[in-house]
């Protein structure tokens, strides 16, 4: 008996070491290059998108896409360079708080678990109400080449980031993409990962041939449930596979989901007002008295019609429950007025 209970501590104290020592493998390796959070203010849409070279067969992850946090209608994180668990954890608790993107990134500088901050890269966006902000974070011993990037476009806020890169191209290129692409927030976060798709993005892939060794895309809806979003994508490979993740994510990607090409006018848009949006059962369309009587249609992405109606007065109630889930445009005179979202 004497003799089990020794070897059981023993190996109980084996257990504990392994543990030790993938933990510290991890934060050594775990440097996550180029990443990207985005928040739509129409949609409420959340989502997170990023990829590096670090192997994580041999690292031991299954999730490829580990460094996002997204909050479903409130915000998301992305946590890199010398990646620590905790950190991410208090990131989310102070977004649950109600802090804004900037109050957490000033709170994670003071309070690094590891007292440290000057190592750590941070990509932010959240909701405070109906306002949307992005802030981004990188500290000044970050592996060079290291920087970040916040701005918006169509109401959609963004903060890419990203260390041991190739250079400023990589990030510059990410936020072309992301700002040109088509579509909803997730065709934008795969389009800002194609703008990095080039031979060492993240340098420690050059021998390999590819940008890195896994990506991945993820989309929350505002009704989605904390760690199950509505689209999740992801792709590992093997160092010196010679396989670009990014084009494996993005046959995933096209098989799932379709990134429409359908602009909306500036003056248009101002033009036609829908609420709630995104919507489940009922829209109600707002609109100015140079449209009063004029017909309308809406179409899906591929231009199929769904509905076809006529303004009167001032605003219009269509009943959307039985429409499938998915984006929608409302078309006046044969030109795009309105998205929506229904869930």
């Amino acid at each position: 008996m004497l003799t089990f209970q020794i070897f059981d501590k023993k190996m109980k104290t084996f257990r504990l070491l392994i543990v030790f020592f993938w933990v510290v493998s991890l934060n050594t390796k775990a440097q996550d290059t180029f990443s990207i959070v985005g928040a739509d203010s129409i949609t409420r849409e959340v989502g997170s998108a990023g990829a590096s070279c670090v192997d994580l067969f041999s690292a031991g992850i299954s999730d490829a896409s580990f460094l996002g946090d997204i909050l479903p209608d409130t915000g998301a994180i992305n946590t890199q360079a010398y990646y620590l668990v905790a950190n991410q954890n208090n990131a989310r608790a102070r977004m649950r708080e109600g802090l804004t993107p900037a109050q957490i990134i000033n709170w994670l500088a003071w309070n690094d678990v590891q007292g440290n901050s000057t190592q750590r890269q941070y990509g932010i966006v959240g909701f405070t109400g109906n306002q949307v902000s992005a802030a981004g974070f990188t500290g000044e011993n970050c592996n060079d080449y290291k920087n970040h990037i916040t701005g918006s476009v169509n109401g959609i806020y963004y903060s890419i980031q990203g260390n041991i890169l190739l250079g400023q191209l990589v990030l510059d290129s990410m936020e072309s993409s992301f700002r040109r692409a088509d579509g909803d927030l997730a065709c934008r976060l795969m389009a800002a990962l194609q703008g990095a798709k080039m031979v060492g993005a993240d340098t420690r892939c050059t021998s390999d041939g590819t940008s890195s060794l896994f990506a991945f895309v993820k989309v929350a809806q505002p009704t989605d449930n904390y760690g199950d979003p509505t689209f999740m994508l992801r792709v590992r490979t093997h160092d010196n596979a010679h396989i670009e993740p990014i084009d494996s994510l993005q046959v995933l990607f096209d098989a799932q989901h379709l990134c429409e090409t359908t602009t909306i006018k500036e003056d248009h848009a101002n033009q036609v007002k829908v609420f709630p949006n995104p919507a489940k059962d009922n829209i109600e369309i707002f609109f100015g008295s140079s449209l009063n009587g004029k017909q309308f249609t809406v179409v899906d992405p591929t231009g199929r019609l769904v509905y076809k109606g006529l303004l009167e007065g001032t605003s219009q109630i269509i009943h959307i429950q039985s429409w499938t889930s998915g984006v929608y445009f409302i078309q006046i005179d044969n030109e795009f007025y309105k998205r929506f979202v229904k869930y």
